[in-house]
């Protein structure tokens, strides 16, 4: 079984490559910059996507995980930059939907499955208020997975979204809820108990139903 990971250098990325690795599976695993044992790969950069699709002969399971939170700390009467939305989307959105498209020859040979991480911030049930560049691509993620789910069925291909939890990582700060290898293992069940049967779902880290 071969596992491709996106912005797999550190955070739950990190934890889940080497939950894979640890469990000797072949895992391959992105980064925006050059790191050890990481291919260098910009999930915006539609012609390195293609190239590195090229490369790979079967994938089982891509997990796109690569994100920024471009807006942290922006106040609403003077803050949220039009290149943080940029950024922002580019990454969140444009970045996990080219990975998929440059993945799919390789998930169509394996009759793969897709996992997008999203976030609870992704959730009109749970508009809280503020960071809304994070918020909104988030949700546009959650949006792109079950579009995707829809059109990947007949090719059986499953997509699954997925809330990580309340992470401690640079993003989620110390105070967060779990650890990243409590994510990493929780997220790692999710994706082995992703059918066709249940494409399409948005879950919480540890098998919940996530409102949408």
């Amino acid at each position: 079984m071969t596992t491709l990971i996106t912005g797999a250098s550190r955070g739950i990325g990190h934890a889940l490559f080497t939950h894979y690795q640890n469990a000797s599976e072949t895992v391959i695993g992105t980064s925006r910059k050059a790191a050890p044992g990481l291919v260098t790969l910009d999930v915006t950069d539609a012609a390195g996507q293609r190239a590195f699709g090229q490369t790979l002969e079967s994938v089982d399971l891509l997990i796109c995980n690569a994100g920024v939170f471009p807006d942290r700390g922006q106040k609403l009467d003077d803050g949220y930059a039009p290149a943080l939305w940029m950024d922002g989307f580019n990454t969140n959105v444009v970045g996990v939907f080219l990975t998929i498209q440059s993945m799919l020859p390789a998930l169509r040979r394996a009759q793969g499955k897709i996992a997008i991480i999203s976030s609870q911030m992704a959730s009109d049930a749970k508009a809280s208020g503020g960071s809304y560049i994070y918020r909104a691509s988030k949700a546009a993620a959650l949006n792109l997975g079950r579009n995707l789910a829809t059109d990947l069925k007949s090719q059986g291909i499953a997509v699954g979204i997925y809330h990580p939890g309340w992470v401690q990582t640079d993003m989620g700060g110390t105070r967060a809820d779990i650890t990243e290898a409590q994510s990493a293992n929780g997220l790692a069940a999710r994706f082995a108990a992703l059918s066709l049967a249940t494409t399409g779902c948005f879950e919480t880290w540890d098998g919940q139903a996530h409102p949408f």
